[in-house]
């Protein structure tokens, strides 16, 4: 029982069958029908054993006409069983794949940042992809194959048993010997493929990095050492794809060599049976038919069940990424009352104020060494604007983070309007939060369609308003279309400001009572900046917002401005307690004011 156990765990059947149960029905028809086809394949032989034993040898045709018409309403069938048998199997993988991809990729929307952070898009993507297809692909084509082989193989060999015994054992002494090469060239073939589709994947990402990358290619003259680098790899997949199909080759010589000495056994045996008298003529066309035949299936059946041990990888890999538990997880009281990601129940939402306050708050990221923050504490009053600021790296968007329930507090609690975060869902709280990268991703498509990213059903006066308000609305009017224009992959099409400002546009029209700015000017020219900053100033009036500055001119009107070194908050206060301190933040303003002197000063030179 242990035994059988740790079988199924190695082929993965308990994580993949909640996917396929559903399909349980369709399987075992699939099933039925491979059988059903493999049986009429095995007995077409006995039509022309009939003819040759009782109309050639005879010389009759008293049966021809019933033979006939048996042999085609049997093809009629045949074709289809076929027909049937192949359209269940696209399906099964098409629907297989399907369940498995959304499955994927709706457990990755519910995963936080550090998932992420940890894993990159090619390996996700891989996940998502190429995983599913492939055991859609094992669980359909593959299982369908071995059902026909197996069953081929099984009456093939009942039918010549029954048919001559001794012919029969003659015949079979050549299956061990055909499993022995098999098996042998098949492990040497699934290193040289798996050793092909490495390289395959370092060729996509050389040809990925060559498009992404030309701006930097050209400008540092690599071309040659790209189109080297792309050459050598492709070369080596050349050699590798050639040794592969060489041992292929060798599998199918070697399939097709015992094909022939099974046959020259029953024509050597059966043969001298059948001049003996021992045997009919019609009996050993039928011994011919299934030496020939018998071999190829056989194959199938072994490169199936090797595989197994191939599949096996893909439905692990397909596990680890569902079986990834999110950091951060509503209760199931919060997702009783409130509803999840995937099915929210707004009726019970409450509206939310914007109150944020940090009670005894220590944390420390999943794979730190230490704490972060100790003891925290820090309330910020609905409708407060607070800065944080600090050198590159040092760590300022860990309260963000915090806030936004990307990530939980190891201990201590998170407060909105006076109630622990965690007592009410990630999606209602996100829905109330408008977050504005630094460098802004907007989606394929019209701005229409990305400002409705927003608010699905804000129609084109309020996008005009929203644009309006934060001074975009020039952008898009000098567009061909207007709000129709495409913005093209990832906005490029657009410059980084008027990402920017779209991306403003967008958070403004969901109207959120906490606005989350990430180094919103820091990419973007001199003028562009001050049009950004003239819009936070608008739309921040009202909502509680944290911005994440490193030029420290966009943050003296703050309400609040903390200083982070070293991943740790080391001075709070306003712009004017902060420099009269003479700490840090007046270390890091009177230096960027001084570079900013000397860069004005060249300016003028």
């Amino acid at each position: 029982m242990q035994t059988q156990e740790k079988k199924m765990r190695f082929f993965g059947v308990p994580h993949i069958l909640p996917y396929v149960k559903p399909y349980g029905g369709r399987i075992v028809f699939m099933v039925f029908l491979g059988v059903l086809s493999s049986l009429i394949d095995s007995i077409y032989p006995l039509f022309n054993q009939h003819i040759i034993n009782h109309n050639l040898t005879l010389g009759t045709n008293d049966t021809l006409v019933k033979v006939g018409i048996g042999y085609f309403l049997v093809l009629a069938f045949q074709v289809w069983d076929n027909y049937y048998s192949a359209f269940m199997c696209s399906k099964m993988e098409l629907w297989l794949n399907r369940d498995l991809r959304n499955a994927s990729f709706n457990h990755l929307q519910t995963l936080t940042f550090d998932y992420f952070n940890r894993n990159s898009v090619g390996y996700i993507h891989a996940r998502v992809m190429s995983d599913s297809g492939r055991i859609g692909e094992f669980v359909s084509w593959r299982l369908m194959d071995f059902v026909w082989s197996g069953s081929y193989v099984v009456c093939v060999i009942i039918i010549m048993i029954a048919t001559n015994l001794r012919l029969a054992l003659l015949v079979l002494t050549l299956v061990p010997v055909a499993v022995i090469i098999v098996t042998f060239f098949r492990k040497r073939l699934i290193e040289q493929n798996r050793r092909v589709r490495e390289l395959n994947s370092t060729i996509s990402g050389d040809f990925n990095e060559g498009i992404t990358g030309i701006r930097a290619i050209k400008t540092l003259s690599v071309e040659e050492r790209m189109n080297h680098d792309f050459s050598e790899h492709t070369g080596e997949m050349e050699r590798e794809s050639v040794r592969a199909g060489r041992t292929s080759t060798l599998i199918g010589t070697g399939v097709s060599f015992l094909s022939s000495a099974a046959l020259a056994l029953v024509l050597w045996k059966g043969g001298t049976l059948t001049v003996e008298k021992l045997m009919e003529l019609g009996t050993l066309s039928v011994f011919m038919s299934y030496a020939i035949g018998i071999m190829e299936p056989l194959q199938n059946c072994i490169n199936v069940i090797t595989a197994m041990t191939t599949i096996q990888v893909n439905i692990e890999r397909f596990t680890k990424l569902m079986d990834t538990e999110s950091s951060v997880v509503d209760t199931p009281e919060v997702i009783e009352r409130y509803g999840d990601t995937f099915h929210p129940r707004k009726e019970n939402w409450e509206d939310l104020g914007g109150d944020v306050e940090f009670k005894d708050v220590t944390f420390q990221y999943p794979d730190g060494d230490e704490p972060v923050l100790e003891h925290f504490n820090l309330h910020v009053p609905e409708g407060a604007s607070v800065a944080i600021v600090g050198e590159t790296g040092a760590g300022k968007s860990t309260l963000v983070n915090l806030v936004c329930r990307f990530y939980e507090p190891t201990k201590g609690q998170l407060l909105i309007d006076g109630r622990d975060a965690r007592e009410r869902s990630q999606l209602w709280l996100h829905s109330h939060i408008g977050y504005v990268l630094q460098t802004p991703h907007l989606f394929s498509g019209t701005v229409r369609e990305n400002l409705r990213y927003g608010k699905p059903d804000a129609t084109d006066e309020e996008i005009w308003e929203a644009l309006k308000l934060v001074s975009a609305d020039q952008v898009v009017k000098k567009m061909d279309k207007q709000l129709d224009s495409d913005v093209g992959e990832g906005g490029s099409m657009l410059s980084t400001g008027e990402r920017q400002l779209l991306s403003f546009a967008r958070a403004i029209l969901a109207d959120p009572r906490i606005l989350v700015l990430d180094e919103a000017t820091s990419s973007v020219d001199t003028v562009t900046e001050k049009t950004i900053q003239a819009a936070i100033k608008t739309v921040t009036a009202g909502r509680t917002s944290f911005m994440i500055a490193h030029r420290l001119s966009t943050v003296v009107d703050a309400d609040m401005i903390l200083s982070v070194r070293d991943g740790k908050i080391v001075e709070q206060g306003t712009h004017r307690e902060l420099m009269e301190k003479k700490g840090y933040y007046y270390e890091l303003f009177t230096r960027q004011f001084t570079d900013v002197s000397v860069d004005m000063a060249m300016e003028r030179v």
